[in-house]
């Protein structure tokens, strides 16, 4: 099969059109190719003319090998059709794996063991995603919050109310593993194509729930409302795990694997770890705020004069720039036609988050500005203080706000001149809790502020208008990661055996798929263990 890159087409043209640019390309004539199927698909707005940019795998009639080699063009290239399989299950012993945390690193963990026949046990301390919905809009009404259920924590994580984005910049063969098993579950079969792709928080809470289905029909177990409280360890090796229900009800389990998949929340865990000598270290996070935007203007800057074509959907943008001082700022999980939601996960703090649903059909585009913050910046040499320095961050951003889950937030226009905003412009904001107008400068780093001004004007230059004074910016952004790293070697091993380290929580992923791909990797490495 011969990968055909780079194919430029009109925003209508149909298949045949694309066939026959890859002919063209391959410099055959368009019945020497038997099968064509489009791989990729993206969307090129950098000039005038709009168009869609096509990757064709395509089969022909003839020495595929010897046709590559006379065309020598990097844009044409051999592949073979992807398709994952199993490990060999090396376990040489009969305890089940434990998995902690349902978010993609668990999930994708727990469907490879439960397909080797490994009979994995999931804990999740939140909400299975039913329960979870009913806890997060309560959040958003009424202003309750459940410690133990929300946008941080319950069943398939904190992606699970986000845009569902599954981009990623990782190279993994894995990933295409990850977007089939979510077709299979249930996501838009167009994330296989899509340059882009995203499954809409809508769509995901399907997805995660029949991801769940299969792991129990394979014989894995499921406790939701459950949190890993304790390890118990014996001589440098994991013997098993200490589980807490909502009742405070502890159980022990004997395993000789946990994988530790957590997410980026769940800093209660991070210290019951470290308190036993597992080796972390701080890694650097970003802070910073949600910016919204008229998704109707981000349409007109993004498409022109091509904007309404019913073939574009909500147009996005991702950006990033140096200011002169040298810190960098960059725009992250960019939500068109979305919603800025309040995402705390413990009493007095405010977080923020972006979320959309796959029609992406909301009022406003927002996305993060952030700006990086790295260990010389923590409060101190300790390992959890990055999650010290985010705790001060939100606490501050819930007095501001007014006590009560309001969002500090401010106009893009007074944030630039230095003075609190007092009323709402042009933009109405659309953060869950509702907002209360301020000055975002008393709650962020100065540093951030800083770098924020000065990228705004310099992304301003990229997209004419995007500091307009009505933006909305609505602080703070502060989980886009995890400021620890727990650290792990070759194997996927702590130092402590038989711990296995995964995801985002963890410090080895930076959004769904690549969370996803990790919790794989660490079921591999569960799986060919012999000890």
């Amino acid at each position: 099969m011969l990968r055909v890159s780079d194919i430029k087409m009109s925003l209508d043209s149909g298949f045949q059109d694309i066939v026959d640019s890859a002919a063209r390309a391959l410099k055959i004539k368009r019945e020497n190719i038997i099968t064509a199927e489009i791989y990729r698909r993206s969307v090129d707005c950098r000039r005038d003319a709009v168009q869609f940019v096509y990757t064709v795998d395509v089969t022909v009639d003839g020495d595929e090998d010897l046709l590559q080699k006379r065309l020598n063009n990097p844009k044409i290239v051999k592949c073979e059709k992807y398709a994952y399989s199993l490990p060999q299950n090396k376990r040489n012993n009969k305890y089940s794996p434990v998995i902690a945390g349902f978010g993609p690193a668990g999930m994708f963990a727990a469907l490879i063991l439960a397909r080797s026949g490994c009979n994995p046990i999931v804990v999740e301390r939140g909400s299975d995603i039913d329960v979870r919905s009913g806890d997060v809009l309560n959040f958003w009404n009424n202003r309750i919050l459940n410690e133990r259920s929300n946008i941080q924590y319950g069943e398939g994580g904190a992606g699970t109310f986000s845009d569902g984005k599954l981009t990623t910049g990782i190279k993994d063969s894995r990933c295409r593993f990850v977007f089939e098993e979510f077709v299979k579950h249930g996501a838009p079969d167009d994330i296989l194509v899509n340059a882009k792709p995203h499954i809409g928080t809508d769509n995901l809470k399907r997805v995660v729930k029949s991801i769940r289905e299969e792991v129990l029909s394979l014989g894995g177990k499921i406790y939701f409302e459950t949190q890993l409280s304790d390890i118990i360890v014996a001589n440098g090796f994991i013997q098993g795990v200490t589980l807490t229900d909502k009742n405070g009800k502890t159980t022990d389990i004997e395993t000789d694997a946990l994988i530790v998949s957590i997410g980026h929340s769940a800093r209660d865990t991070v210290e019951m770890l470290l308190s036993h000598g597992i080796n972390m270290m701080q890694k650097p996070f970003s802070v910073g705020a949600r910016i919204e935007h008229p998704q109707e203007f981000i349409n007109e800057r993004q498409y022109g004069k091509f904007n309404g074509h019913p073939l574009l959907k909500a147009a996005d943008y991702k950006m990033a720039c140096h200011p002169p001082h040298g810190r960098g700022a960059y725009t992250f999980c960019m939500c068109p036609g979305g919603t800025v939601v309040c995402a705390s996960s413990q009493k007095g703090g405010i977080v923020t988050n972006g979320m959309s649903e796959y029609a992406r059909d909301k009022e406003n585009a927002n996305a993060a500005i952030l700006v990086g913050i790295e260990p010389e910046d923590f409060p101190s040499g300790s390992v959890l203080s990055g999650f010290d320095l985010q705790r001060e961050i939100e606490e501050k951003a819930f007095l501001l706000g007014g006590s009560d889950y309001s969002a500090p937030a401010h106009l893009v226009g007074d944030f630039l001149d230095g003075r609190a905003s007092t009323k709402i412009g042009s933009v109405k904001p659309s953060f869950t809790t509702g907002v209360t107008m301020s000055d975002i400068s008393k709650c962020l780093p100065q540093k951030v502020t800083a770098t924020m001004r000065d990228a705004l004007l310099q992304m301003d230059k990229k997209i004419s208008g995007f500091a307009m004074k009505d933006a909305v910016l609505t602080a703070p952004e502060t989980r886009s990661s995890s400021p620890v790293r727990i650290l792990r070697d070759e194997f996927y091993q702590t130092n402590i055996r038989g711990i296995f380290p995964s995801g985002e929580g963890a410090g080895y992923a930076g959004g769904i798929v690549s969370a996803a791909v990790d919790g794989v990797k660490c079921a591999e490495a569960v799986l060919s263990d012999e000890s």
